[in-house]
Parts: C-alpha cells; structure tokens; sequence
C-alpha cells in the first residue's frame, strides 16, 4: 500500500521505525527509493539489490498498487514518467509528450487531487511571499516510491515484466545521485522546520525558487521576518566555502538581505567552512534528521 496520504515527515518516521534504522545518510538513501511504501528494506544489503528483490521482481504485485492510483489511464503514466524523468516543470513535460497544456494540467490536477502529485510554484520577492506566475510549476511525487516507479519503472516495464533488468539498473545507475537528491532537499526542508522550531523564532514559509538561470534549493522566512536561504548537497565530497560564496552571489543578483545561510551536505564541510559556523551560517549533515525520524 502506498502511504501518500502522509506528510513526508510521517513517512520518513515510519520508514525509520520499520526498518530499525538509526544511521540517517543510510535512511536516506534508501528512503529515496523505498519511502511510502510498506517493505522491509535490509539497508545492510547493496541497495542494487534490495531495488531488484523488493521492486523488480515483485513487479506484478505492485503495479496494482499504482494502477489504483492512476486508474489505469495510459495518459496518466506518461505524464507522470515525463515529470519523473525531466526537470519536474509542467511545461517540460508536456512538451515531451507533445500534448496541449490543458489537456496535460487536467491530468496533473486529478493525479494532485488523488494525492500522487503536489504542485509547487516558484518563490518571488521571497520577503513578502509573491510569485512570479511566467517561471513554470513544477511537481513533487508526494511519495519518493512513486517518483521511483515512474522514472525508472515504469518506462521499461516490459523488460522487468519478463525478468530483464538490465536496463533500469542501468538507469539508476546513471541518475540515483541526482534522484536521491530531490528526496534529501525535501526532507532538509523538514529538518530545518524543527531545527529553528527550537528557537525562540520559527519558520512561518518555506519553499524553493527558480527562474531560467537561477536555482535555489531551500528559502524561508521566519516569524520574525528573517530571511534564510540555503543549499542541499547530497554528494560524496565535503562542501566547501566555495558554496556559501556563491549563494551570496545569487542572493546579491536576486536584491535580497538574507539573514542567515543553510547548507545541508551528505559528507560534511571543509574546515574553512566550518571555521565561518555561527549564528549566520548553519551547517547541517544526515546526522541531524534524527530530528524527523522519530
């Protein structure tokens, strides 16, 4: 059964509960691909090969489960491959499958309705909360499971129907750093939430922004109007001072006044990074999610 009818946050903790998993960079990486669903996943196993025991071959059974969700509309599963596998703009997608805009967001609305998908928009002049309605939406799979599914799936179902999963190992081969990065910005989301919760101010908005040229993984104001923006890196290299410099720069390029800066990184920081640490400058790892795990 897919659980995307709870928080992301609920399924993180009931991902971590389920499993008995205590170390975080470990639940997260195997979240990205397992959270919403209720499987028992051995994260002392490659992940390779829990994809293939618990997914792969189990490719019949489950499928049920996402035809439920989709109604067994064909056009359904195209347009959700097409988010899945792009940059997740509506715009993007639908120019993919070659498909008019309306015809497209009538889908996207009944798949929001049903609650697979969640619509986001861009954040403009971050400090009052406007948008700006000309930069495309994108889609969030409110469930990482089905984000699994219909990118690396469900477009070469017939090979894992018949046994041969060459082809999506390959994929996910080729795109899970970029994959488990999505799940990773969306629970540091979560964890900053309960990270500032602790102050004496808290977070009162947050969300992403970007545009044709700029991209930024976390922006939030506060309850005292502060404004935080911050970076996601979930990569195999400690982040260094080098990213702090350019979310400055975009902040400069963007006129905003930013109060404090976030970065989030999977390895950790450099020891330059981590000599500016201070009430301007938060650096956070996996280490810190215990937070939402339980």
């Amino acid at each position: 059964m897919i659980l995307n009818q709870l928080s992301i946050t609920d399924q993180f903790k009931s991902f971590c509960t389920h499993n008995h998993i205590t170390d975080m960079g470990k639940a997260i990486e195997y979240f990205a691909v397992f959270g919403g669903i209720k499987i028992a996943a051995r994260i002392e196993q490659p992940i390779e090969e829990q994809i293939e025991d618990k997914i792969f071959a189990k490719y019949k059974y489950l499928r049920n489960d996402i035809g439920e969700i989709t109604m067994g509309n064909n056009e359904h599963h195209a347009i959700l491959s097409a988010i899945a596998q792009g940059d997740r703009r509506t715009n993007s997608a639908f120019r993919k499958l070659k498909i008019s805009f309306n015809d497209g967001i009538e889908a996207v609305d009944k798949q929001c309705s049903r609650r697979m998908l969640k619509l986001e928009k861009s954040r403009f002049a971050l400090a009052n909360q406007e948008f700006n309605e000309a930069i495309s939406e994108k889609l969030f799979f409110t469930t990482p499971f089905a984000h699994f599914w219909f990118a690396f799936v469900s477009p070469v179902f017939k090979g894992i129907r018949d046994g041969n999963f060459e082809e999506a190992l390959k994929a996910w081969e080729n795109n899970k750093a970029e994959f488990t990065s999505t799940v990773f910005n969306q629970l540091s989301h979560e964890v900053l939430k309960n990270v500032i919760a602790k102050s004496d101010d808290r977070i009162v908005n947050i969300g992403r922004y970007w545009d044709e040229k700029i991209s930024i993984d976390l922006i939030a104001t506060t309850k005292e109007n502060k404004l935080i923006l911050g970076s996601t890196k979930f990569t195999n290299s400690k982040v260094k001072k080098s990213e702090l410099t350019k979310l400055k720069e975009i902040a400069k390029q963007l006129n905003l006044e930013v109060d404090t800066y976030v970065l989030f990184s999977k390895k950790g920081f450099s020891n330059e990074l981590k000599s500016l640490k201070g009430e301007n400058l938060k650096l956070l790892t996996p280490r810190n999610f215990s937070v939402i795990s339980q």
